[in-house]
């Protein structure tokens, strides 16, 4: 996990040393073990980096590889580049180094844009080439490793953060309305390319793109998963389909603990994270670290599911760190948290990840999480009805959708609203792409292609970060993710959802701990919102930046500071929450 940033002209003007260093200053936190900067004429690069694969200063970045004119600032981790390194000396390339960032390197010059299908990971990365002087982007599958453009016609700024592009300056800070859209409809994701800055757009997961020297583009996209399946899999026995995808999921485990630091484990007490560390015991790790949180209760809502995490432990002979929060400290935390977003995010788990990560990091530098097993095996409430349906996009923006188009433009000043219904249009787009077998196949591509890197897995990757700690998800492996896209639906769906995980963990949990009622990680007090933190909220949006910028229609945000329990989201999500944290986020990046 590092921070990478770059600038590259197309008119012939140097790059700015300056705007490199206000990019790498900005993103300190995802690189605290050191940072560099190279400027090549109208190219320069900036790297912040965090030791995890090869820690000496042989592994530092923006590294160069004078004999093949290479130049490389990459985040993230190749979890086979040992693999890769043995193959790539078989042709004859020799290292200087035993980093994944030098594998990525020589997979450049040996493969081309083809690299990317060679790698098992995550990542984001830019290289220079010396004696074309183009520049290449990649991303990986899922987008789990960020990558923000800032583009003029004259020049290309990138980062790993969106608050680095806006350090560095030059940018239009203008709100997007169809991101706005997005954000108060498609339960605050907005989709790639757009970000709710105009200014500012999110690099595609999946893609590789090579910028000629005077601006020109093309783009490759290297990965889209089919969720569907054969004939001979639609008849396949469902314990065939179980045995498959927990050799995947093994498999993904495994490849996660590559690293010369210790890997741990973010152990919630769900079943997903539960998993990954009975797998990991399975494998042999042993003495691993895991690490679990817990809140004050609120209105009788218990705040902790210290009570599985603990038997995991327990299970499992691990070193468990359990952290309990009481409401004071979340409310200090809360500025540190909307600091540490890329871009608004409303979950109120964020805090949670936030003050977890800042624990974490005293004791270890990479953990694996559970994030993605929901939307990769269905486990959420919104697929089940989805199975008959004859209207799958009315059916599923009924459940998932914040609000609909009509109710927006009550809430939102006319001068902020795009002419359509631009969230309803961006996810039947979606449906209608080829691909997806019926209607649970379209809503769970959706979700695991789009709302996943834009949600849950963002939110890990911003509040990890934020305290120098990698997170690795191995349900995002994407051998495991394609493998569990041609699992016929009925058996991702049984049991209440993510039947066929519910398979695999029973060879390793009792009954009882598998199917109990699904929890969320629980903020109570956050979920309701008095006392200080209502203050918090009216004096955020009553303050003069929000009045000025005038966003929301003054009538909706009466009601809601009069009402706040009155105004919930068909997602159990604060509608107030959701308005405030929008304005946190704008007085905090961009004001």
């Amino acid at each position: 996990m590092c921070g990478i940033s770059g600038e590259v002209t197309f008119d012939g003007a140097p790059a700015s040393p300056a705007a490199l260093l206000a990019m790498c200053d900005r993103q300190a936190p995802r690189g605290p073990d050191g940072s560099g900067i190279l400027t090549r004429g109208r190219v320069g690069l900036g790297h912040r980096r965090l030791n995890i694969i090869d820690l000496s200063k042989r592994g530092e970045q923006p590294m160069v590889d004078p004999q093949l004119g290479l130049s490389i600032v990459f985040n993230g981790c190749i979890y086979n580049y040992p693999e890769l390194m043995a193959e790539l000396k078989g042709l004859g390339y020799q290292f200087f180094s035993t980093s994944d960032t030098e594998v990525i390197v020589k997979a450049w010059h040996a493969w081309g844009v083809n690299c990317v299908d060679r790698f098992h990971g995550m990542f984001a990365f830019a290289i220079h080439e010396r004696d074309s002087d183009r520049v290449i982007l990649a991303r990986d599958r899922f987008g789990i490793k960020p990558l923000y453009l800032a583009e003029t016609p004259n020049r290309l700024r990138f980062a790993s953060s969106l608050p680095a592009l806006v350090a560095a300056g030059d940018v239009d800070t203008a709100i997007d309305p169809v991101a706005l859209h997005n954000y108060m409809t498609f339960h605050a994701v907005v989709p790639p390319p757009r970000t709710i800055l105009k200014g500012v757009r999110k690099f595609p997961p999946a893609t590789i793109r090579i910028y000629e020297p005077d601006g020109r583009t093309k783009d490759r996209i290297y990965w889209q998963p089919e969720f569907g399946r054969t004939a001979d899999e639609i008849v396949l026995p469902e314990k065939v389909w179980e045995e498959r995808v927990g050799a995947a999921l093994k498999k993904a485990v495994e490849r996660r603990m590559v690293a010369d630091v210790p890997v741990g484990v973010l152990l919630s007490g769900g079943l997903d994270s539960s998993l990954v560390v009975a797998l990991l015991a399975e494998a042999g790790q042993h003495e691993l670290m895991t690490f679990a949180i817990g809140f004050e209760e609120a209105y009788g809502e218990k705040g902790d599911e210290f009570t599985y995490s603990d038997m995991v432990a327990e299970r499992f002979g691990t070193k468990h760190h359990k952290l309990y929060i009481e409401s004071r400290r979340l409310m200090e935390a809360l500025p540190g948290t909307i600091s540490a977003m890329s871009e608004p995010m409303v979950s109120y788990d964020n805090v949670g990840f936030y003050l977890l990560s800042q624990e974490v990091s005293k004791h270890i530098k990479v953990v694996q999480s559970g994030q993605g097993a929901d939307e990769v095996f269905a486990g959420y409430h919104w697929y089940p009805p989805l199975v008959a349906s004859n209207d799958v996009l009315e059916d599923y923006a009924r459940v998932f959708f914040d609000r609909d188009d009509g109710r927006l433009r009550s809430h939102i000043s006319p001068d902020y609203l795009p002419d359509r219904d631009a969230s309803r249009e961006f996810v039947a787009e979606h449906f209608a792409k080829p691909g997806a077998s019926g209607p649970v196949d379209q809503a769970m591509r959706l979700d695991t292609t789009i709302m996943l890197a834009d949600d849950p897995v963002k939110r890990v990757d911003n509040m990890t970060i934020a305290w120098g700690l990698e997170a690795r998800v191995p349900f995002l492996d994407h051998e495991l993710v394609e493998m569990a896209a041609r699992v016929p639906p009925e058996f991702k769906l049984k049991d209440g959802g993510k039947g066929i995980l519910k398979d695999i963990a029973a060879k390793h949990f009792p009954s009882d701990f598998i199917y109990r009622e699904k929890g969320y990680f629980p903020v109570p007090a956050l979920k309701y919102i008095e006392g200080p933190y209502l203050d918090m909220v009216r004096d955020t949006l009553n303050a003069k930046a929000a009045r000025e910028r005038g966003l929301f229609q003054p009538d909706y945000i009466e009601a809601l500071l009069r009402e706040p329990q009155a105004h919930i989201t068909p997602l159990r999500g604060s509608e107030l929450w959701q308005a405030a944290l929008l304005e946190m986020w704008l007085q905090t990046h961009v004001d």
